[in-house]
């Protein structure tokens, strides 16, 4: 099971930018330690599932050669578009995991702001892909909000919670009053 996935294109299609992901202080500072916690300095081939409108995408694509990089809305990729045009390395596709996972393997996954859209079973299947995604060495990060929003079917340490039942003891952990994030390096 997961949430109605038209509700997020309803919502583009009224706000470009609807959680100020281009903006907001909070969002800037996740996405500035989203990348500090990296441990690695580049990348060959990055997956963010859930990009929205491509404003990690935009600090990804510096440390990585290719970024693939997709979301349910078409609105949201659309914006993604405008925003990401001049930026080399990236494709933006609109689709779902784990129904549309792009083929080939990944030396960096993203699920930034995604895994509480879906109940246990249904996350568990999509760790279990990107999992099996990831090169050996490849690194997974998860970071979540703490707080508790109606469309959300499971809260943030839930999330972080079943990845660490799937995946074990992350390598790098960071915790504050508003988000979680975690990254798992494969063997």
């Amino acid at each position: 099971m997961r949430v109605d996935l038209d509700a997020f294109e309803q919502m583009y299609r009224v706000d470009a930018d609807p959680w100020d992901f281009g903006g907001s202080p909070y969002e800037q500072r996740k996405y500035d330690i989203t990348v500090a916690s990296l441990p690695r300095r580049r990348y060959s081939r990055c997956f963010e599932p859930g990009c929205s409108i491509g404003a990690l995408t935009e600090r990804l694509a510096p440390i990585c050669d290719e970024v693939v990089a997709l979301d349910v809305s078409p609105s949201a990729i659309a914006t993604a578009t405008v925003r990401l045009a001049s930026v080399g390395g990236v494709s933006l596709s609109v689709g779902t995991i784990p129904e549309q996972w792009p083929s080939g393997d990944f030396d960096l996954i993203v699920m930034s702001e995604i895994g509480y859209y879906w109940d246990e079973p249904a996350l568990a299947d999509v760790v279990d892909t990107a999992w099996t995604s990831l090169v050996a060495g490849g690194d997974l990060v998860a970071v979540h909000w703490l707080g508790h929003s109606p469309d959300h079917v499971l809260d943030g340490i839930t999330v972080h919670e079943i990845l660490a039942q799937r995946l074990g003891e992350s390598a790098v952990h960071h915790r504050d009053a508003r988000f979680v994030l975690d990254v798992w390096t494969a063997s």
